[in-house]
């Protein structure tokens, strides 16, 4: 049975549970946006057949258990016990009293394990969506810690926790995954060499200058050496230099006085320098700057005062400047466009930040990362990505470095069905170029074979094997869904 609510605007798809002439359930899918909607339209036959499928294992148990009557909880745990999903039951007190096979192997238990293991849950951060959405939990098991995806639910004076089909391929926690959100996000040789180093140069009050490409994230490891410093309480500002035109520039750090110049604010205004007293000043693209400001500059980091614009009165200031650019100085000092004098001060610590494609290993973090932020910020479940598709990620070259991939990640959330997995075939067509590339260098006999004709044989080759869709999806590291949608793609329905 499918039905369409207009004034909700949802849509449910439902199939009851007959048993003994008697209606004792109902199992159904409701679709509350449009993409959902859509999803479950076009794909009714399929979605119906897998729901009647586990309506039928249901009543195959009840029958086997050959019992004259059940309680509702007895019917509720057949139904979690034949669930692909992964579903956790636990009481008031975090105690699991009931987990399905699917969750037991989640989380490496047994079912001996669930009688003397109690279980915490937790999201690994928080948002107004959490509630109705999937999103990333870590789940302590004991001592150990597992990131898993699900959606965490109180009833009553019991929690149940529905765990997503589709997980990290990550799950453990290592102190790395704890530090996730904190901004330095990495476990590269260069990122852990980087991170020593902000450590150990985060106390002091001494200038840094950040060289990296654009894209690197300058501007968040600069925000990170300043949490982690003394000056953690007091203000970060930071500014662009060359998003401000010069004229404007100097007002905006150095501040002005009443009636300074032409246009001015009657009441003056504080400039960023003497905004940012007992802070951290972030200075970014610093090589642009004009040689007049400069100059300015090079006094302020000198006397430690700063004189705002119409002013002849020099303001004290205890600021910390850290700068960044991706150009190059020694270039910048010979056709005389830097001060030598200013390098030298602001270049007290060097920290060279490299290009994502010198990180090896760092590309899945932050996609597991970036997942879990636009999930939160567009306020859709967080959602799955095949290792297929990561594995054309982290061979992918990324000239336009963290901020490309973030961009990337965004991008394929806004585009894929909430719940739904990433797949290669969402894919933008420069990245799908990659893949071409590397099945073009495939042996001879394999090399004549396009990625979607190779996708089918494996699809066709495991329902021959294999005796149920579930065992295909676990085969070829899939979800359920994404199966079938690729069933129907390949016209392999039948």
């Amino acid at each position: 049975m499918i039905a369409e609510t207009i004034a909700t605007k949802q849509l449910f798809l439902g199939v009851p549970i007959l048993a003994e002439g008697r209606c004792i359930g109902v199992i159904s899918l409701v679709a509350f946006s449009e993409q959902s909607q859509l999803l479950i339209k076009e794909n009714t036959a399929i979605f119906s057949d897998y729901i009647k499928h586990i309506a039928q294992l249901v009543i195959t148990k009840l029958v086997e258990e050959n019992t004259q009557s059940y309680g509702l909880e007895s019917i509720f745990l057949n139904l979690i016990d034949n669930m692909d999903q992964g579903v956790l039951v636990l009481d008031e007190n975090n105690y699991v009293k009931y987990g399905n096979q699917p969750a037991l192997n989640n989380l490496n238990l047994t079912k001996k394990d669930l009688e003397k293991t109690q279980i915490n849950i937790r999201a690994l951060s928080h948002c107004k969506n959490s509630i109705d959405n999937e999103q990333q939990h870590i789940i302590s098991v004991g001592k150990r810690e597992e990131l898993l995806v699900g959606r965490f639910n109180n009833l009553q004076s019991h929690k149940l926790f529905l765990m997503s089909f589709y997980q990290p391929h990550s799950p453990t926690i290592t102190p790395e995954a704890n530090a996730i959100f904190t901004g330095t996000i990495g476990e590269s040789s260069k990122m852990l060499h980087i991170k020593a180093l902000m450590s150990r140069i985060a106390a002091s009050p001494s200038s840094v200058l950040i060289n990296g490409e654009s894209g690197t994230g300058k501007e968040v490891i600069a925000n990170a050496i300043h949490k982690l410093s003394n000056r953690a309480k007091s203000p970060f500002i930071a500014i662009n230099c060359a998003a401000i035109p010069n004229q404007l520039l100097e007002s905006e750090l150095f501040g002005y006085t009443k009636g300074a110049f032409t246009g001015a604010s009657s009441k003056g205004r504080v400039g960023l320098i003497e905004a940012a007293n007992t802070g951290t000043l972030f200075l970014d693209e610093i090589g642009d700057m004009s040689m007049q400001l400069q100059a300015k500059l090079l006094r302020v980091l000198e006397t430690r005062e700063v004189m705002p614009v119409g002013s002849n009165k020099a303001i004290p200031i205890d600021i910390r400047i850290i700068s960044a650019t991706n150009r190059n100085f020694e270039a910048l000092i010979a056709s005389n466009e830097f001060r030598e004098d200013l390098y030298y001060r602001l270049n007290v610590i060097p920290l060279y930040l490299p290009p994502l494609k010198e990180r090896e290993g760092d590309v899945q973090l932050l996609v597991n990362y970036f997942l879990e932020l636009h999930a939160q910020k567009l306020g859709v479940s967080y959602p799955g990505i095949t290792q297929q598709a990561m594995d054309c990620l982290n061979s992918y070259h990324w000239p336009g470095n963290v901020r490309e991939l973030s961009n990337l990640i965004e991008y394929l959330i806004n585009i894929l069905p909430d719940g739904g997995q990433i797949d290669t075939d969402l894919l933008p067509p420069n990245l799908q170029a990659k893949m071409n590339n590397t099945v073009s260098k495939l042996p001879e006999n394999n090399a004549t074979m396009t990625l979607e004709s190779m996708e089918k044989s494996r699809i066709e080759d495991a329902i021959k094997r294999l005796g149920s869709r579930k065992e295909v999806a676990d085969e070829l590291d899939i979800g359920i869904a994404t199966l079938y949608r690729k069933l129907k793609k390949y016209g392999l329905n039948d």
